[in-house]
Order: C-alpha cells, then structure tokens, then sequence
C-alpha cells in the first residue's frame, strides 16, 4: 500500500501518557467525522498477550515471538470509538489495569512488536479519514499527516490525572507512586532506540496542563479547520 494515499487524511496526535490523548482524539473525531484509532491499545493488548504468556519484558526475542502469533485487532463500537480483541476476545477493560500501563514501554520498545504495530495501524487508515494517536504517528506512522499535533503537560498535572481515572474507575490509586510511574515511563518511551518519544518537526505543540477538556477541544477542532480548509 502507498503510504502518502492513507496519510493525506490523517490527523496524528502524539504525546506522553497523561496528555488525554485518548479523550480528546476519540470526541475530536466525532467533532470533523473521522473514525478514531487508538494505536495505544493495540500496545497495550501486545501486553496483555506477552504478559499472559509468562514472558519477562526483559526477554525481547520471547516477546517478539508472542506478538508475532497474537491477533490485536480494532472493532468500532458504535459511538465514534473502538474496542480492542485479543485473539477474538474482547480485552478493552483487562487492558487498562496499572500491571499493564507499567510494562507497556518495555514491550513497545521491541523492534519487532512496533514493525507489526505500524503495520497494523497503516492497514486500518486505507481508504479512511482518521484520528490517530499514539507516541510515534507523525514522525513514524504517518509522516505525510495532513494534520500533526503534539500534546504536553507536566509530569504533575498528567499524574493527577491518570490518579482522578483511576479512583474513578474504582481502582486502588496513589499519586505519588502514578507519579513515578509517570515519570518512568516518560523516560523508557524518550529514551528507546526505536521510534523515541520527541514532536514531529512540524507538529503543533499543545500544553494541555491548564486547559479544560473543551478548551483543548476546541484549539484542536480550529487547528483541523486551517489546516484541512473543511468546517468542523
């Protein structure tokens, strides 16, 4: 597939864990009538498999061999978003639990697990106007996207997030270990010899750190107005 004929009607967004990438991607889709994808989910199903199969995220080649036989796939739910299968079941709950978030990094940094990954996410945008978010879109996946975005905010307001998700989904919550587990993962996405977590050259940079919900929205729904020349 040519990727320049998928990436003209891509909007990327990119950005550290936190951000709210995946909240306000999902409700800016709905908002200029792309569907949504969540390529953090397909990682995070990766995860469930390996960590389902007993494998150390210290063991690249066993991880490798579990994604490669794994089948993530990403079904629209029926409301804009999407939910996530592994090998046939339904894994959207299983995969936001903190023993996955913790090992996510580990397992996305293997070559072979973001070879397949991509290639996952380059199939589901064929013939499609899409919302994409993830940590490597516009300056891997997608860097022909029409639209680049790069989402920020502190360690801080991005923890008392992830903390507020937590307590709310009625999970047992820190937030001084989400903190750390922030800043750990920061570094392991930042630092990793493949894909490394940095804004694509000519992304808009957005620090959500004291903007509400609808104050991000709305930045990004006028940034897709300039740049796709459509109303929203």
């Amino acid at each position: 597939m040519s990727e320049s004929v998928t990436s003209s009607r891509v909007i990327a967004i990119d950005g550290p864990a936190g951000t709210g990438k995946s909240t306000v991607s999902k409700l800016l889709a709905q908002r200029v009538g792309a569907h949504y994808l969540d390529t953090g989910a397909m990682y995070r199903a990766a995860t469930l498999a390996v960590q389902r199969a007993g494998v150390s995220p210290d063991a690249p080649d066993s991880i490798a061999a579990v994604v490669d036989d794994a089948r993530i796939e990403l079904r629209a739910d029926g409301s804009g978003g999407s939910r996530v299968f592994l090998d046939g079941e339904d894994v959207s709950a299983p995969i936001r639990t903190d023993e996955v978030t913790n090992a996510v990094s580990a397992v996305s940094a293997v070559p072979a697990v973001r070879s397949k990954m991509v290639a996952l996410q380059r199939i589901h945008a064929v013939n499609d106007f899409v919302v994409v978010e993830g940590r490597d879109i516009g300056t891997v996946v997608f860097p022909d996207a029409q639209v680049k975005i790069y989402l920020t905010a502190t360690p801080e307001a991005r923890a008392l997030r992830r903390h507020r998700q937590n307590l709310s989904a009625g999970r047992d919550s820190d937030f001084e270990q989400v903190l750390e587990s922030v800043n750990r993962r920061d570094h392991l996405d930042s630092t990793r010899t493949v894909s490394p977590l940095r804004p694509a050259d000519d992304a808009v940079i957005v620090d959500t750190s004291d903007l509400s919900l609808e104050q991000v929205l709305d930045e990004l729904a006028g940034l897709v107005q300039t740049r796709t020349g459509g109303a929203v």
